[in-house]
């Protein structure tokens, strides 16, 4: 089973399985990850931003127009940063690693 790590906002890296088809947000809730997704994945708010490793961005997909409009909304937003819901765990995309960032901004609070 393809496996990925997720570096945690204290820099603890957890290596966990990555079944294929999930996505990572879906992978971090799997495995008790503290990444919110408050919209379940919708693509409805930023809660599920990640931050891809330098090494493993350009391996993904693009990100859509509707993706990038909320990725706009995200606390800490780097040049690699993704939302986890719209990464899909492929063969290609074992090993992927992602950082969690330092906050998180939930627009659907409020």
């Amino acid at each position: 089973m393809p496996r990925m790590t997720f570096i945690e906002r204290d820099g603890t890296r957890r290596e966990v399985d990555a079944p294929l088809g999930l996505s990572v947000l879906e992978i971090a809730h799997k495995h008790g990850i503290d990444i919110e997704g408050a919209c379940e994945g919708s693509l409805a708010c930023s809660t599920c931003h990640v931050i891809v490793d330098a090494e493993w961005f350009a391996k993904l997909a693009r990100a859509t127009e509707d993706e990038e409009d909320m990725l706009d909304l995200a606390f800490g937003l780097e040049k690699t940063s993704r939302l986890g819901c719209q990464i899909v765990m492929t063969e290609a995309l074992d090993g992927l690693v992602v950082k969690l960032p330092a906050g998180t901004r939930n627009m659907l609070l409020g």
